[in-house]
Parts: structure tokens; sequence; C-alpha cells
């Protein structure tokens, strides 16, 4: 997550200076061999697909509340001590490969990789290590697990729930 979060900014870092040199008509060859030397580094990095839904549905915890939430969306906070963590790297792989069934059920991802900052998610729900949490659109904490959850076995446990059995009723 944090290394597409970096391929965007760069990728915008990159498309501005480009934008603004079409509007003047004329690049100096000293900036565009720069921008050129820029965006060949780039490219194995920016060939990855980006997925606007993941973009939506997976996003850093910060100084979100809950109360953000509240009534709208299921949080799913995934917390970590780095983003290094293989089981961090593993959940988020997880969640990636088949994030349309999260978008359905009204989920967001939020992840936490840095204890040294006491983020609002961290002082509520107090992680050790690495830690997911499943939380209803009521704010209720309703799963802890200390290891990475499959996106089937999350969906199972939000289909479970009174909130989510309602809104498939309704649907119909």
């Amino acid at each position: 997550m944090a290394q597409m979060y970096r391929v965007l900014m760069l990728s915008l870092a990159l498309a501005a200076p480009a934008a603004a040199a079409q509007e003047e008509g004329a690049v100096a060859q000293a900036d565009a061999a720069s921008i050129v030397a820029a965006q060949a580094d780039a490219a194995p990095i920016a060939a990855a697909p980006v997925d606007p839904v993941a973009d939506l549905v997976i996003q850093p915890a910060g100084d979100h509340l809950i109360e953000e939430y509240l009534w709208v969306k299921r949080p799913v906070v995934v917390f970590a001590d780095s983003p290094d963590d293989p089981r961090f790297k593993q959940q988020m792989d997880l969640l990636e490969d088949r994030i349309e069934d999260l978008a359905v059920r009204d989920v967001v991802v939020l992840t936490d990789t840095d204890p040294s900052v006491l983020s609002p998610l961290r002082e509520k729900l107090r992680p050790r290590g690495f830690m997911l949490v499943m939380m209803g659109k009521d704010g209720n904490v309703y799963l802890r697990k200390p290891f990475p959850w499959s996106v089937r076995e999350i969906t199972r446990s939000i289909d479970k729930m009174p909130l989510r059995q309602q809104e498939i009723r309704d649907r119909r």
C-alpha cells in the first residue's frame, strides 16, 4: 500500500511539470531529460495497475475516527508494527485480491503501521503487534485476530451480522 502511495505521488509530481510545459508550448531539454530519466526509473514500479476501488476501500488510518464511519461503513482495521511485517503484507495481499467483495459490503480497510504515533484508533483498540479488527456499522468491535484472515472468512463473518442480514433482505 505504501509503495502504491509513493508511485501515485511520484506520477502526480511528474505529471504536473509535463502539463505546465505543454501549456507554455516548449520544454527545456534539460528538464525534458530529467523527466524522461525519472519516468524511466519509475516505469517498473508504475507498471502495476492502479485500482480506484482499492484506493477508496483501503486507506491509511491517520487521524480517522471510528465515528466518521458510524452507520455508513464497516471498518476493518489492520495494525502492524511495520509495513514490512510479513503478516501485514500477507493480509494486504489477501484484501487486495478480492477488494470488490469488501466494497459490496461497505467495508473500509484502515491500515496503521506506525506504533510510535498514537493515533485515535490505536488509543481505542490497543493493538499489540499485528492485529486485524473487524467492526460493525454500529461502531462495535466484532472480531479481533492476531493473524491474517482471508476475504472469504471476513465476508462470511460480516454476512452473519444482523445489520448485514437486514441489508440483504432490503435489497431483494
